[in-house]
Order: structure tokens, then sequence, then C-alpha cells
């Protein structure tokens, strides 16, 4: 019997409950609100890793977002087989969309990655009163957004096959010339417009499409949540709950 043994033998001898605490595994994964010790050997992919890098040379900094990061590389990759446009609503800098444009060889595609964007953080407008209640357009204040627009350009300047739409949404969804959507990712932060930018795309994603969600599990945006569900019930399918934080759809 070890130490640990014979220290356990004599307190349970005096009465005390001695009760075994299993060290944890050193491979956790822990960051962007989830925590596993299931398999994440993704982030030692080469591949992965380059796309990436390339977020975060968009970004500028790295969110620590891996894992959200590896489920929209794989959305759109199954997006990448099908008919039709890609289109993010709330790009930002564009890590995600300059990680996903890497990772296919963009240029390769006889697509066109449309970017919608204030560029310049939440319009107040747009923001439901519910959350403005709740905080949101102050929890959202501060250098995370980018300030402009040439910044976004010159990130993406290095893809053809790339339409910049500046403005806020629902203003700007005529502008958007396509007839079918083969990926569609919703990151707006709040609630009406991206609801605005579900219905007037879901009309347009092919059979198979993908539309992703960044906002909808994640702790904050429970409007978003409840306002995505009553979309998702209105065209008969489900979203998937996601441990990072986001939803996902298929089209049937």
């Amino acid at each position: 019997m070890g130490l640990k043994g014979v220290v356990r033998k004599l307190l349970e001898s005096q009465g005390y409950r001695v009760e075994l605490i299993q060290p944890e595994p050193e491979n956790i994964y822990n960051q962007d609100g989830l925590r596993s010790i299931h398999n994440h050997d993704f982030m030692n992919d080469a591949r992965f890793q380059s796309a990436y890098t390339r977020g975060m040379l968009a970004s500028e900094k790295d969110y620590t977002w891996h894992w959200r990061v590896h489920v929209g590389l794989w959305a759109a990759s199954v997006a990448a087989k099908l008919p039709g446009d890609f289109i993010e609503c709330g790009v930002n800098r564009g890590f995600l969309s300059s990680a996903i444009m890497h990772d296919l060889n963009w240029d390769e595609f006889d697509k066109t990655f449309w970017l919608l964007d204030t560029f310049a953080g939440i319009d107040p407008r747009f923001v439901s009163d519910e959350e403005k209640t709740s905080g949101i357009l102050e929890r959202n204040e501060g250098e995370f957004y980018v300030g402009g627009v040439d910044i976004v350009r010159k990130n993406f300047s290095e893809w053809k096959n790339v339409q910049i739409v500046v403005g806020a949404i629902p203003e700007t969804l005529a502008q958007v010339a396509c007839d079918q959507v083969a990926y569609l990712h919703l990151d707006m932060n709040c609630a009406p417009p991206e609801v605005a930018a579900f219905e007037y795309f879901w009309p347009k994603l092919v059979p198979g499409g993908v539309v992703l969600l960044d906002d909808y599990a994640y702790r904050g945006y429970e409007s978003q949540k409840a306002a995505m569900d009553r979309c998702a019930m209105a065209v008969g399918v489900r979203i998937l709950s996601l441990p990072t934080g986001q939803g996902l759809m298929i089209k049937p």
C-alpha cells in the first residue's frame, strides 16, 4: 500500500470520509466558454492551423475560437460542394470568413462570398427593446469592432469574387445579387437583423445548404436564440445547439 493509501486508511479509521480526486487529464480544451476532455486533435492539423492563422491575420489577434472555427470550416466544406454563393452577415474584421476562404482556396470556386456589415459595430436602430434592457449595447462597446471598412477591404483583396456590402441589415439585403445560397453565417449579436437576414435568404438557400448561427447558444444572447427558434419553427426545421455556443441548421 502506498503512502496515499496509508493516509486514507488512517483518516477513515478516525471517521473521516475520504473521496479520491482523479487528476485532470493534461490535454483539456478550455477556452471560449467550452471546457472538454474530448478529442480535439484538429488543433494539431496543419491545414487547420494554416486556416486559423489566416483568421488571426485578419483580426490582428487570437480570440481563442479554435473549436468555433473548426465548426465553421466544416460547415463551409459541406456548402462548397453545393451550388450557390456564400454569405456572412456580421463580418467585423473577417476572422472566420478569412479562415474559410484560405482553407477552401477560394479563387478555385465559381462562387461569390458576400460580406455584409456596418463595419462600425451594432446599429442601435435594429436592437430589440428586450436586448437594450439586457445591456447588449453596453456589452458590445469597446475596441472589438473594426472602425471602418478600409482595413477589411485590404484583408479580402487577396481573393477574387468577394463582395463587401457596407451598411445595416435589413437595409442592405437587396444589394446581394444572388439567386442561390449554399452557406449563410449570421453573427450580428442582436436578434432583429438576424431574423431579417434569415427570412430574406432562407428561400434562396439550396437543399442541403448550411446556416451557421454564431451566437445561438451563447450566454447573454437568449433573445437571439428565442428569435431564431421561432424562425426555424416557421420553416419546419430544428436548430442543433452546439457546445461552442453556435447553432447549426441544414435546409431539407
